[in-house]
């Protein structure tokens, strides 16, 4: 069923009433009952304390909670002459259908800026309304993105994947660009509300990188802001991040599609302009079972091997075999190697007609070692040092990127569509 809306008439109708309002503050929400009211607190006295003279709207987008957190967001109190609407939204589950509720709202109410923040924080200030706010409501800014002080394993998706394959492929130095907290004006929300991609990966995990891809390319101006330590409830790579790695993933690989004109032309990257000051404070250690990590990748080695010896380049099929041999705390997967197992991975999306998806799910495992080798690579690090590494691991990426168009533009030796039989999965 398509939905051409994914707001309730209930809401839709409070909307009507409210008319108008300068500033949204959406966050989607989802069985997060014990961190809501921090969060909905926080930027009431934010909105309160930095923008006390504009008419604001706090909306809570929830997926069907099955707990107390809709409950909790409508006893929450609210500084005064703030609305706040508390909704279920309409279409697929997930936070990008949330989002689409958000910017519908932006729009109707012709808000001059709207932020989303995510749920499931316990570190978010006052300030940061201010932080990401600011850069749109008086700097003319259509997207800032978020600057984290976040532990070297938190956001292994992002450290090992989003950030060195979208500051390559577009040239942006944005370093959180799926962070979860963002503001846009009110053209950018406006924008991403009428595009077509709601029946897809965007609905899902896949909204933060499209939201900054898609500014980015359509020349929206883009900037960071810097809110500090961000902590929240963090996710074990080893356990809950595969569904999240497989939606982000492809909605990258969609992307690399659909705006090929503009990234193939990129040549290295630049930074944008940043506000505030980094605090440089220390964040919270985040545990990882790395012999989960360590197990998951070579059980996909058992099972998936014969596959991936088909998919990947011989240097690159070798380096991942002699992975598998090492035990955990051993176990590397050199930077270079990992880079072009992505690049071998998006060409080979770009050049199949079928089973695009079931790819992506069987590069899985071999995220897996990436993480357990980043580890490896870090253990002796502080948060600075790991965040130097990472950048410097950037421009390998970046110096890799004419092997990337060399592969995306040569066909595949075997067809467009290799003789692989995907029922031994």
């Amino acid at each position: 069923m398509k939905y051409y809306t994914s707001l309730r008439p209930y809401v839709a109708k409070r909307i009507e009433l409210i008319e108008k309002a300068d500033v949204l503050i959406g966050i989607p929400s989802y069985n997060n009952m014990e961190t809501i009211a921090h969060v909905i607190e926080s930027v009431s006295s934010g909105l309160h304390e930095h923008y006390k003279d504009l008419r604001p709207v706090i909306m809570i987008a929830d997926g069907g909670s099955t707990d107390d957190t809709r409950d909790v967001a409508d006893v929450t109190p609210t500084q005064p002459w703030q609305e706040k609407l508390v909704t279920i939204y309409r279409g697929p589950a997930g936070k990008g259908t949330a989002f689409r509720s958000i910017f519908e709202t932006a729009d109707r109410l012709s808000v001059k800026a709207c932020m989303v923040v995510d749920s499931d924080l316990r570190s978010i200030t006052s300030d940061w309304v201010k932080s990401l706010l600011e850069p749109v409501i008086n700097h003319d800014y259509d997207f800032v993105a978020p600057i984290y002080c976040r532990h070297k394993y938190d956001g292994t998706i992002t450290n090992n994947v989003v950030y060195y394959l979208s500051r390559a492929l577009y040239g942006k130095r944005i370093r959180q660009p799926i962070g979860g907290d963002f503001a846009f004006s009110k053209d950018c929300a406006k924008f991403y509300m009428e595009q077509d991609v709601w029946e897809t990966d965007v609905a899902k995990f896949g909204v933060d990188i499209w939201m900054t891809t898609s500014a980015i390319v359509n020349n929206f101006k883009t900037c960071q802001s810097h809110l500090g330590v961000k902590i929240h409830d963090a996710k074990d790579p080893a356990v809950h991040l595969a569904p999240m790695y497989r939606q982000v993933v492809t909605t990258l690989f969609v992307l690399m599609e659909q705006y090929y004109d503009y990234w193939h032309k990129i040549e290295g990257s630049e930074p944008t302009a940043i506000f505030g000051e980094d605090p440089g404070t220390e964040p919270e250690p985040i545990s990882v079972d790395m012999k989960l990590l360590a197990r998951k990748f070579k059980f996909g080695f058992k099972y998936f091997g014969v596959l991936w010896k088909k998919i990947f380049s011989e240097d690159v099929y070798n380096e991942i075999q002699e992975a598998a041999k090492k035990p955990a705390d051993k176990l590397t997967l050199a930077n270079e190697t990992w880079a072009q197992i992505l690049f071998e991975i998006a060409s080979t999306f770009h050049h199949w007609q079928h089973n695009k998806y079931k790819l992506v799910e069987l590069s899985t495992p071999l995220y897996y070692a990436r993480i357990a080798s980043f580890i490896n690579k870090t253990k002796n690090l502080n948060t600075m040092e790991a965040e130097k590494l990472v950048e410097e691991n950037a421009l390998v990426y970046e110096n890799l990127k004419p092997r990337l168009l060399e592969l995306w533009k040569k066909p595949l030796d075997n067809g467009s569509d290799p003789n692989i039989d995907f029922d031994e999965v």
